[in-house]
């Protein structure tokens, strides 16, 4: 499985459907429902699962484990333990039984079984394995293995460099067996970057994402289409486009990243670059034609509202203002899409300067006859910050991240200390979860937006949780994946 050679050539030769893996372990096939598919939970980026509990007690937890990686040549390797940013556990539910896959520092994409704890497979990257994969169901598929494929990310590959002449940071491999169906090339490019850490958008078999090269990059996923290049099964590259222009490079000092998930719009795909630009690339017209600039690095995805708008995070660097959120409306000319901005504070923490790094939670998707839309997300000034994202503060202006430019400011709701954080804050329909460095915090809330606190879990955590009939999945940096919940104490 992790001899590329082997692999591709075994591939390219045997099609015969006899030396294919048709069905799982059991030898039954089973009822197949992927409940969370992708980061955020779906093509908008603004799902998280169905139901939270009213307490963070321990059901389980299950050590993922420790991995090297490559800092730099100058710094070498170092070792980091669990899982981090973005880190999203996918759920996949077979007959009654629930499926987490999740990605580890350990190197590791893993196949868990969400009751027992039992880690079904898992399969080996070259790095750590930081964001989060997407599920593609290729309902074209003759057997079972191929039809349910998971493409995931890591970093570049221990023992490799910027410069090194292959990177295959991004793989498909077989939800059920495991296996590895095929593994993209990251090229080297103006970016820092070849690791990949955005979840891909998947719409009519075709795959859209932004590596961390900076190449939105649309592909066919499906092996059987793939091709053999430098000894490596590749998927095939259906079209390749910069998510930065050539003075980007310069005055981000080649931090032009891409980090985000793109997302789905009318007839649209969003994404946020960390060349300080929100991008829109045209379905119809297959380009980019919808250009947002910020200036600053942005990591967070462009989450979609209920009326049409997308929602980014700016971090604080590149800038002489405040890093914050914006609310735009892409239906409108770039310039004068800007509904409103909210700035956070400043805060030197680790290697950033302020903003907000994470992505947005919306309560779009969990709305009631009469509830307000809120945003929810949490700053590196360690603050969770909830907003009314369809009401504005009349009569009042804030200065924008040039700190030139002023814009509306949308209606604070709720403010809580939790301490510096980079994952994304959750709704459900009366819960939001929010985790950071200092823990992981519960709240409930109501139709007149009172929030109260209902638990706390103090470990660190980057990732971000997901929720399913009253239990939370969030990995942690201290090597742990946990199932949080309520405990039943009756006898």
């Amino acid at each position: 499985m992790e001899n590329p050679i082997f692999f591709a050539y075994y591939h390219s030769l045997v099609l015969d459907t006899s030396h294919r893996i048709d069905s799982p372990a059991s030898g039954k096939n089973p009822h197949v429902k992927v409940l969370i598919p992708t980061f955020l939970g779906n093509e908008q980026r603004n799902y998280y699962g169905n139901e939270a509990p009213s307490r963070l007690e321990v059901i389980w937890k299950l050590y993922l484990g420790e991995g090297e990686t490559v800092i730099s040549r100058k710094v070498g390797t170092k070792k980091w333990k669990g899982a981090g940013w973005t880190g999203q556990p996918l759920l996949v539910m077979e007959d009654s039984v629930l499926y987490l896959i999740q990605g580890a520092y350990d190197h590791h994409l893993k196949k868990i079984n969400a009751e027992t704890r039992e880690i079904v497979w898992q399969y080996k990257f070259d790095d750590v394995v930081k964001g989060t994969g997407t599920i593609w169901v290729n309902n074209k598929a003759d057997n079972l293995r191929d039809k349910y494929v998971i493409l995931q990310g890591s970093r570049l590959g221990v023992g490799n460099y910027l410069d090194s002449r292959h990177i295959p940071s991004y793989r498909a491999i077989s939800y059920f067996s495991g296996e590895e169906l095929w593994r993209l090339d990251s090229k080297w490019t103006d970016s820092y970057s070849r690791d990949v850490d955005g979840s891909a958008l998947i719409i009519n078999d075709t795959a859209y994402i932004g590596l961390e090269n900076s190449l939105f990059t649309v592909f066919d996923p499906d092996y059987r289409n793939a091709r053999l290049i430098d000894s490596m099964l590749q998927p095939r590259i259906i079209q390749e486009r910069k998510l930065y222009q050539e003075k980007d490079v310069l005055l981000h000092k080649y931090n032009v990243v891409t980090e985000s998930s793109p997302s789905l719009l009318n007839d649209h795909i969003y994404i946020a670059s960390g060349s300080g630009h929100v991008w829109g690339y045209n379905l119809k017209i297959k380009e980019l034609d919808w250009d947002f600039y910020i200036g600053s690095d942005m990591d967070g995805s462009a989450i979609v509202t209920g009326d049409s708008c997308i929602i980014v995070s700016v971090e604080k660097q590149y800038i002489k203002g405040k890093g914050g959120i914006f609310k735009l409306n892409p239906l409108t000319e770039p310039e004068n899409a800007a509904e409103w901005f909210f700035p956070v504070g400043d805060n030197d923490f680790v290697d950033w300067e302020g903003g907000v790094i994470g992505s947005v939670g919306i309560n779009d998707q969990y709305l009631s006859k009469g509830n307000s839309r809120l945003a929810a997300f949490s700053g590196i000034d360690g603050y969770l910050y909830v907003v009314d994202h369809n009401s504005l503060i009349q009569d009042s202006l804030v200065l924008g991240p040039d700190s030139l430019r002023t814009y509306n400011v949308p209606k604070l709701v709720f403010k809580h200390y939790i301490g510096p954080s980079i994952s994304t804050p959750i709704f459900t329909k009366n819960k939001l979860i929010a985790a950071s460095y200092n823990g992981i915090f519960l709240f409930s809330y109501d139709q007149v937006l009172n929030f109260q606190l209902l638990d706390i879990w103090r470990t660190s955590f980057e990732a971000t949780p997901v929720v399913h009939n009253r239990r939370i999945y969030i990995a942690s940096r201290d090597g742990y994946l946990y199932c949080f919940g309520e405990i039943n104490k009756n006898p």
